[in-house]
C-alpha cells in the first residue's frame, strides 16, 4: 500500500448528499467488471456517464458518453486527488469495491461531514485518507475549489494533522491513531499486525509451556 504523507492538488467538489455505494459502484456493472482493471470505469457511472439506447451493456468498455453536467467530468477537477462530498457519503451496501473504484480514479484523500460507516472503514483498508469536517468547512473548501480552478490548491498533511487551504488558512483534523500509523508507514491491517511478530512469537513460545495441550499434534 503506498505511504500517506502529505498531498497537494486541486479538490473536486462533489457536493451531493446520501451518494450510496450503488451510486459509486453500481451492481450491474460490479458483478462484471468490478474486480479487475475497470474498476475505475465504473465508478459514478449513472452520473458520469449518458447510455444512450445503442449502448449495450460492455459500453463503459468502449468510449461511453460523458455526462458535461458532472463535476468530476469537468477541468481542472479531472485531475483531482482530493474529493469533496457531501453528507453521508458512501451509505449503502458494505462493497468494499466502492473504495477500490474511487482510488482507482486516483483520489486518496476524501473530505465530508460524515461519511457510511462500513465504507470510512474501507477507506483505510485500501489507503484512502476519509476527514471529516464540519459542513461549513467544506462548503467554503468546494467554493474555493470552484472559484479557483487549477490554482485552488489544497495541501493535506497527515504527519501534522492538518489541511491547509488555497487561502492559506489550516485547519485541524483528526485520525485514530493507528490508522494514521497504518497510512503514513503504507501498511494494511497485516503488515502492522507483522511489525509485533516478535511479540506474537514471544507470546506463543510462553503460551506452548503454560498450555501444551493446545498444540499437541492429534495422533491417531
Amino acid at each position: 500500500m503506498e505511504k500517506f504523507t502529505t498531498l497537494t492538488g486541486i479538490a473536486a467538489p462533489l457536493m451531493l448528499e446520501n451518494v450510496d455505494t450503488d451510486v459509486i459502484t453500481p451492481m450491474e456493472l460490479m458483478v462484471t467488471y468490478g474486480f479487475g482493471q475497470h474498476v475505475g470505469r465504473i465508478a459514478f457511472a449513472p452520473l458520469r456517464y449518458i447510455k444512450t439506447e445503442t449502448d449495450g451493456p460492455d459500453f463503459i468498455l468502449h468510449q461511453p458518453t460523458e455526462n458535461p453536467e458532472f463535476v468530476l467530468n469537468q477541468e481542472p477537477f479531472r485531475q483531482a486527488r482530493i474529493l469533496l462530498a457531501g453528507t453521508n457519503f458512501g451509505c449503502g451496501s458494505s462493497r468494499e469495491m466502492a473504495v477500490w473504484a474511487i482510488a482507482r480514479m486516483g483520489y486518496r484523500c476524501l473530505i465530508a461531514p460524515s461519511f457510511g460507516e462500513i465504507f470510512f472503514n474501507n477507506c483505510f483498508k485500501n489507503g484512502v485518507l476519509p476527514i471529516v469536517l464540519p459542513r461549513p468547512v467544506v462548503e467554503d473548501f468546494a467554493e474555493l475549489a470552484r472559484s479557483g480552478g487549477v490554482e485552488a490548491q489544497f495541501t493535506v498533511d497527515l504527519n501534522a494533522g492538518e489541511i491547509v487551504s488555497p487561502a492559506g488558512e489550516k485547519i485541524a483534523f483528526e485520525v485514530e491513531p493507528t490508522r494514521r500509523e497504518a497510512l503514513l508507514e503504507g501498511l494494511d491491517e497485516i503488515g502492522l499486525t507483522l511489525q509485533r511478530e516478535s511479540e506474537i512469537a514471544d507470546f506463543q513460545q510462553r503460551d506452548r509451556q503454560e498450555r501444551p495441550w493446545v498444540y499437541a499434534v492429534a495422533r491417531e
